[in-house]
């Protein structure tokens, strides 16, 4: 690691290392950082809290929360770990969810789909923990263990603090503490989740949380992941919303240079306002982007109701259960509502007939798909 981008306005201490080679470590000085939140911030903070109170306004009216909070959780799932470079598709995991199996090589793409439906496990285990854990050390674990069961990485621990040296980029552009550094570090970070903290904001709390995390870097693997996963259960908690809707990594994604550049920065240059800001940027920009996804698929849902009519008496449940899962297949639907094959094949049909479903190429039995739901919950602008 290169000591020397490291100015006098850094936000830790610099640690000779010898393991497994000579260099520098970053150790992080604990929160609250020595930095006032500047007045030229009010306005953006002001306008993120405004966003996020109107999606948890919107979430809550719904007859169902399921219907946006799953496909938000899954985008969350898919980019997260694309920032990570594990990519699969909204259908691949969905797929997956509905027929999961074991890789069987490296080069298997079920290693992908598998760990992308591990963070999807991870997200929901941690807001279930919640109701009996506070924000801990121990919840954290807990949803790191989830993320790494059975994937490429699962050698590195599962659900354990690391015990050796890692670095970050190839270029081992940043080094976090060293292993023997990590139990205070911890220690002070958890203490710090457990603070009412008057002096900031909690949506601002939040996010200097998130890159105290990041810096610490305590896992061997999955720390960007779990990172972020955390930074959902911690807004949805301190900023007391009825469920997590708020889910940074697509933002994160599509800024990832930026991203990665403002985290280093306030590690380098103690550059809190630049990353906050980022971060009230991006807030703003996912609650915006989830308002309109839950509006849309409201309609969508309402539309594909008025057009079933009458036409069959199971049509609007499957309809509804479209929503939080798009791929039905007729042995599923024989055993959901316990009809015949035929009966079944017959309910997907109509509903074929109507433009609501469409069937996926190559798989048996067949799958069929809502394509509107897919575009308005999945799609990319």
């Amino acid at each position: 690691m290169d000591a020397s981008a490291f100015s006098e306005q850094k936000t830790g201490d610099l640690v000779r290392i010898r393991i497994p080679q000579q260099d520098w470590a970053f150790n992080p000085h604990p929160l609250p950082p020595q930095w006032k939140f500047p007045a030229k911030l009010w306005p953006a903070l002001a306008e993120a809290k405004q966003e996020l109170a109107r999606l948890d306004g919107i979430g809550r009216a719904l007859p169902d929360s399921e219907l946006l909070l799953q496909p938000l959780q899954r985008r969350e799932a898919l980019r997260s770990s694309s920032l990570e470079g594990t990519y699969a598709s909204p259908k691949d995991l969905l797929l997956f969810e509905m027929r999961p199996r074991t890789p069987t090589s490296e080069a298997d793409p079920a290693n992908d789909w598998l760990e992308v439906a591990n963070y999807s496990k991870a997200l929901r285990q941690g807001v279930e923990l919640l109701g009996d854990l506070p924000l801990s050390l121990r919840l954290i674990r807990e949803m790191h263990g989830t993320l790494l069961t059975g994937v490429r990485g699962r050698e590195r621990n599962p659900g354990e603090f690391r015990r050796h040296q890692v670095h970050v980029g190839s270029d081992r552009r940043y080094i976090p503490p060293p292993a023997d550094h990590l139990g205070r570090c911890l220690d002070r970070f958890e203490k710090r989740m457990h603070e009412d903290d008057p002096e900031f904001d909690p949506l601002v709390h939040c996010y200097l949380l998130h890159y105290q995390f990041e810096a610490i870097h305590p896992f061997s693997d999955g720390n960007g992941r779990v990172g972020r996963a955390l930074l959902s259960l911690m807004v949805f908690h301190w900023c007391k919303l009825t469920r997590p809707w708020l889910y940074m990594s697509a933002f994160f994604e599509r800024y990832r240079d930026e991203y990665i550049q403002r985290l280093f920065r306030v590690s380098t240059h103690g550059a809190w306002e630049d990353w906050i800001a980022f971060c009230l940027r991006g807030t703003i920009d996912q609650a915006l982007d989830s308002v309109r996804r839950c509006e849309a698929l409201d309609r969508l849902k309402r539309r594909f109701h008025e057009v079933a009519g009458a036409s069959s008496t199971r049509a609007h449940p499957i309809i509804e259960g479209l929503f939080s899962a798009p791929l039905v297949t007729a042995p599923m639907i024989a055993e959901r509502f316990s009809v015949s094959y035929p009966t079944a094949r017959s309910d997907i049909g109509r509903l074929e007939k109507l433009g609501i479903l469409k069937p996926l190429s190559e798989t048996r039995p067949q799958v069929y798909f809502a394509p509107e739901v897919f575009a308005t919950a999945y799609d990319e602008e």
